[in-house]
């Protein structure tokens, strides 16, 4: 039974009989993992703690026919206690591991696994409006797993912006010429605001109205869940200020 270590953020745990748990993490150079953790669930337990949703270990697991199992972990991050004292945080950090696990597999993925990691590790500081932090971390998860869009030049002709028209079906904004009926029309700071979250521009999007980072808000929730598979349940509970 082959041995390896890595390092992961948990995605989420489901209880396995009286006393063990399975985890899914997405770890950073083997893809999503789902592993038992046996004995977690009891009081002696030397890492059940470890292996709580958003934490971010070293783990060391024997590898199984369907499913691994934990033998070693270590904390990297602990940054589940702090984000499951604020509501807020919460919720945008489920929102986040929710996609997280839609957008990666069993392939390695370490740029998704490093993104996860910094916007958890942003939530747990408080750094900024979770929302904010929810908002910035779909689009470039988004755009890591290959559906980047376009908020400058149109991305239908790749007319140079700006423009205020945005299809999802197309991935972004597009000009006058290739607007189609029913197009969602957004104002040039909520426009200029969805281009800052994609590019992390943390200064500019701080001077934002509210009314746009909530017209931005919808943008990404109605962008996301037109392209992760089934949608995502968590968005409908994420409390936003």
């Amino acid at each position: 039974m082959p041995l390896y270590r890595d390092e992961a953020v948990v995605l989420r745990t489901h209880k396995l009989g009286e006393a063990d748990r399975i985890v899914t993490m997405l770890s950073k150079q083997h893809g999503q993992i789902r592993a038992v953790a046996k004995g977690v669930r009891r009081t002696a337990s030397k890492f059940g703690s470890r292996l709580e949703p958003f934490m971010v270990v070293d783990i060391q697991l024997f590898e199984g026919k369907n499913l691994d199992t934990v033998s070693q972990v270590e904390t990297i991050g602990a940054y589940g206690r702090e984000i499951m004292a604020d509501y807020t945080a919460y919720t945008a950090a489920h929102a986040m591991v929710e996609a997280a696990e839609r957008l990666t597999g069993e392939t390695s993925s370490t740029q998704q696994y490093l993104l996860l990691v910094g916007a958890l590790r942003s939530l747990s500081r408080a750094e900024r409006d979770p929302a904010v932090t929810l908002d910035s971390y779909l689009l470039r998860a988004l755009s890591l797993a290959g559906w980047a869009p376009n908020f400058e030049a149109c991305a239908n002709c790749d007319r140079p912006g700006p423009h205020n028209a945005f299809v999802m079906q197309i991935g972004g904004v597009v000009c006058p010429d290739c607007k189609p009926p029913g197009a969602a029309t957004l104002d040039a700071e909520t426009v200029e605001l969805l281009g800052s979250l994609l590019a992390g521009e943390w200064l500019s999007v701080a001077s934002a109205s509210e009314r746009a980072k909530s017209a931005a808000s919808g943008i990404v929730a109605a962008y996301s869940q037109w392209h992760i598979e089934r949608g995502l349940r968590s968005l409908n509970h994420v409390e936003r200020l």
